[in-house]
């Protein structure tokens, strides 16, 4: 399955063998995304929190870690996802959070799942239909089995940007150092390469075609020939760097779970600033 699908194509799917539709829509600064699942989502959605379900507490892993693998599959068995069975999720803002449940169904072991492309303004914006109807999903039996994706920890990042491509997908100015809002410390894993995860969204809200992602990747030092792999601050835009890194033909790139968020914790790794790798 391709990891993104087309507003049409989806509503072609959902006529004749409807997928499992999870809406993950979040945003860092609220309103709760429960609240936009509420006033209006594909028919059929289920929806599902970052915070809660997507993610284990805040902690010593991060301020988004990894959930564990039993409770990740009794909320994905909850929301319908059934084995070999197609998903498709979707947010209503850069996809970067659709990409984050993308990734964690691969990492679990399931393949056939995709992100809507443009998400939910997308969907609206070519008239296809919405609704406010609870859904009542029959039970999945998805079985959630870890190393579907491959992860890095702390030592492997530094190890990565030393021997291939480490993506830093935070916002220039806090690859930079120049401001840290909500980490501890400010800079980014020394070797690591700047790549905003925003780059990969056109004005259109949609992502941008394969040979454009693949142009950029290069521009940044990506190839075919090294490793590759991508952090942000918590482990959760990262995840639409390796989403976007698969469209492009480089994949399947590594992910820092744990990303700047637990790399800073620890006052002995280092810290780089600046506009250059370091």
């Amino acid at each position: 399955m391709h990891p993104l699908i087309a507003p049409t194509t989806l509503a072609d799917m959902i006529r004749s063998e409807p997928p499992a539709l999870l809406d993950v829509r979040w945003r860092l600064n609220g309103p709760p995304g429960l609240r936009s699942w509420l006033a209006g989502h594909l028919p059929g959605a289920v929806y599902l929190d970052l915070d809660t379900d997507l993610s284990a507490p805040p902690g010593a892993g991060g301020r988004h870690p990894l959930p564990e693998p039993a409770l990740l599959q009794a909320v994905l068995r909850g929301a319908g996802v059934r084995q070999n069975h197609p998903v498709v999720v979707y947010d209503d803002g850069d996809g970067s959070i659709a990409a984050r449940a993308w990734w964690l169904l691969r990492w679990a072991g399931h393949q056939a799942v995709a992100v809507l492309d443009g998400g939910y303004p997308a969907w609206v914006a070519d008239g296809l239909p919405v609704t406010t109807d609870p859904p009542t999903p029959r039970p999945g039996d998805i079985e959630v089995v870890p190393g579907g994706m491959p992860v890095l920890d702390a030592t492997g990042a530094a190890r990565l940007a030393r021997t291939g491509v480490l993506l830093d997908a935070r916002a220039a100015e806090r690859y930079r150092g120049d401001t840290e809002p909500i980490d501890p410390r400010a800079g980014h894993v020394p070797g690591a390469r700047s790549a905003p995860f925003t780059g990969h969204i056109g004005a259109d809200g949609r992502w941008l075609s394969p040979a454009g992602l693949a142009a950029r990747f290069e521009r940044i030092g990506v190839s075919a020939a090294q490793p590759v792999g991508a952090y942000c601050g918590s482990g959760v835009t990262a995840s639409s760097v390796v989403l976007a890194l698969e469209v492009a033909g480089f994949g399947p790139a590594s992910l820092y779970a744990g990303s700047w968020s637990h790399w800073c914790l620890d006052p002995a790794r280092p810290v780089a600033t600046g506009d250059q790798p370091g």
